[in-house]
């Protein structure tokens, strides 16, 4: 009796195991509702706004649709994203937008005239392809590769995956790490060491358990385009704020953010850029590689340092940064930080925390002492003709700044802030990592007075 009993629990659980199976595959069995034929990426989106317009809607009000918010920056008001920084990589979208807005999940952005309202351009299927099939063109400005069966892919949507996070966020920046220090292929099927949240073999987390997205807003901000801070999260969201056995180790929380002990290295397994000179670009020069098999210089683009196994900057936060602004006054014979932490012992609210600094030298106006967005890419680009006069005119007209015919070559530098490659606890770094003769703090630039290890007295006060 007590058998046929625990038999019959087995098949009620299978059969509801079942049926919640098949109630899954069907709600994202999209096949009744989006027949082909399907040839363009606004067709798509055609047919997904009829039942999802306030989706679409929600979505365009994001900055992953707008590539801008409102925020406060070195105490001014204003609206900056992507879509009007300047970084030292490709340093700005305008005039570029064909190639940069590939990685925009929308359709058709190819220059400042964009209509940032209409819901038809909206990209669905970038974020919620589940087949892996999704591709868009690199130079086709959002709209997907010729060779992707839409129709196979508008069948199949559903929530979306690291895959689909990484399809930008992974190759940011032209390729593969290049941006990013702590974001690149390694993690969408990451080991332990080198993700202990996204392990594959373990948590296996999706970006959205921690970045929990509300009405299509994903938390959480790049330093870079988002300086004003006005989206974070907390390692204690998930984590105690007092999470060690050891008290010491809470107390040094107060003073530290998780990630300083916790990523102990960035790019662990794909190497990531260091620093990008375009003063040399356009030379007929032989393109030597490194010891991580990367090219050390490129015609378009000038000479490359690459690093693997990075230890990073160590600088005071408290979740806002300075940054440059576009038009804004520079010096060239000092470096110019496009992004800088804000933050310093004396500030309650800072916490040591890591970061990937990346140095470039970019072309500035010689006259009007600011920095030029450049056009590098399409008819008349840097790429194309390899004419940094016509290429300064072109983009200064897209961005709307003047151009007075004079430029150089100026230093400048960017930090990222490092939150992702979270290794294992017992790959955290330990206490003479940090304090004693080889340590990889540099205590007085942080503004003490030396290791506090070795007195006290230097320990922070608040």
């Amino acid at each position: 009796m007590k058998k046929a009993f625990m038999s019959g629990v087995l098949c009620s659980v299978l059969l509801l195991a079942l049926t919640a199976a098949t109630a899954l595959a069907v709600e994202n069995d999209h096949s009744y509702y989006l027949q082909g034929p399907l040839d363009t990426g606004p067709e798509v989106t055609a047919k997904c706004l009829k039942c999802h317009e306030k989706h679409a809607n929600d979505f365009m009000k994001t900055t992953h649709w707008n590539w801008a918010q409102e925020q406060m920056v070195d105490g001014k008001k204003v609206v900056r994203g992507k879509k009007n920084a300047i970084n030292n990589f490709c340093t700005s979208i305008s005039g570029n937008e064909p190639r940069c807005t590939s990685c925009h999940a929308g359709y058709g952005w190819t220059d400042s005239s964009f209509d940032f309202t209409d819901s038809s351009k909206v990209d669905c299927l970038v974020c919620h392809d589940t087949t892996g099939t999704y591709v868009k063109e690199a130079t086709g400005a959002g709209n997907p590769a010729k060779r992707v069966d839409l129709v196979y892919v508008a069948q199949s949507v559903g929530a979306p995956s690291r895959f689909n996070c990484g399809t930008c966020h992974f190759y940011g920046g032209g390729g593969d790490a290049v941006k990013h220090g702590d974001l690149d292929s390694s993690m969408e099927y990451p080991t332990r060491s080198v993700d202990v949240h996204m392990d594959a073999d373990g948590n296996d987390f999706t970006c959205q358990e921690c970045h929990v997205t509300e009405g299509h807003a994903i938390p959480g901000n790049s330093l870079g385009v988002s300086p004003g801070g006005t989206s974070h999260f907390s390692c204690a969201k998930c984590h105690e704020e007092a999470p060690h056995a050891q008290s010491r180790l809470n107390k040094h929380a107060e003073d530290i953010s998780c990630q300083t002990c916790h990523i102990p290295f960035y790019a662990k397994e794909v190497p990531t850029k260091l620093s990008w000179d375009w003063s040399t670009a356009g030379q007929d020069i032989e393109a030597p590689v490194d010891e991580n098999g990367k090219h050390a210089y490129n015609k378009k683009k000038g000479h490359f340092t690459w690093g693997k196994m990075v230890t990073p900057k160590y600088l005071w936060y408290n979740g806002s940064a300075s940054a440059y602004n576009r038009g804004e006054k520079m010096d060239p014979s000092k470096i110019t930080y496009l992004t800088y932490p804000n933050g310093d012992i004396k500030d309650e609210k800072a916490k040591i925390h890591p970061f990937k600094l990346h140095s470039g030298k970019q072309i500035y106006d010689s006259k009007n002492k600011y920095f030029i967005t450049a056009k590098v890419f399409g008819d008349g680009g840097y790429w194309v003709d390899y004419d940094w006069d016509k290429a300064a005119r072109l983009g200064m007209e897209s961005s709307g700044l003047a151009y007075s015919g004079e430029y150089g070559f100026a230093p400048t530098e960017m930090y990222w802030s490092i939150n992702h490659m979270v290794s294992p606890k017992e790959e955290a770094l330990g206490c003479l990592d940090c304090h004693g003769d080889n340590g990889r703090m540099t205590w007085e630039d942080l503004g003490y007075k030396g290791d506090p290890m070795d007195n006290p007295k230097f320990a922070r006060s608040k």
